[in-house]
């Protein structure tokens, strides 16, 4: 299932010329995974799910003012473990069409903080089941279902 947030590329977000850096790319994807994690109701997931790796490929300049829509995916789901899978898209600006911006992908593992050094342990039984469903079908292509 693909979750997709809109958002706008501020001047925080730009360099002097008014073009997004790369670490917006980052910004704009935990943005849609923070509002993901909402709606499934996972409470306490961001201090226990650090990034351990992330990947992007980049493909187009974004513009400061320009509508972005974050695509989301949880391409994988592992015993403690995720992969998500990102696109985004900037959306149509000042005489430019749609038009992909960048994407990649990246990994959190679940950790356990209650130990003096960050450990992987399992997802929560509640989670795992919630996430589950999220989990792209690798049968068949995504369905366009925006939440």
């Amino acid at each position: 299932m693909t979750f997709s947030l809109t958002g706008r590329v501020e001047w925080v977000d730009t360099d002097a010329a008014g073009i997004y850096h790369n670490s917006t790319v980052v910004r704009f994807v935990e943005s849609a995974e923070a509002a993901l994690v909402r709606e499934c109701g996972l409470v306490g997931y961001f201090p226990v799910a650090p990034r351990v790796r992330y990947e992007v490929d980049f493909h187009a300049p974004l513009y400061f003012g320009q509508e972005v829509t974050t695509d989301l995916d949880i391409a994988h789901l592992g015993s403690s473990s995720m992969r998500f899978e990102f696109s985004i898209w900037g959306e149509a600006f000042e005489g430019r069409d749609r038009e992909l911006a960048a994407r990649g992908s990246y990994v959190t593992v679940h950790i356990d903080r209650s130990v003096s050094k960050a450990v992987a342990t399992p997802w929560p039984s509640q989670w795992r089941d919630v996430l589950q469903r999220l989990v792209e079908d690798p049968a068949g292509p995504a369905q366009d279902a925006r939440v």
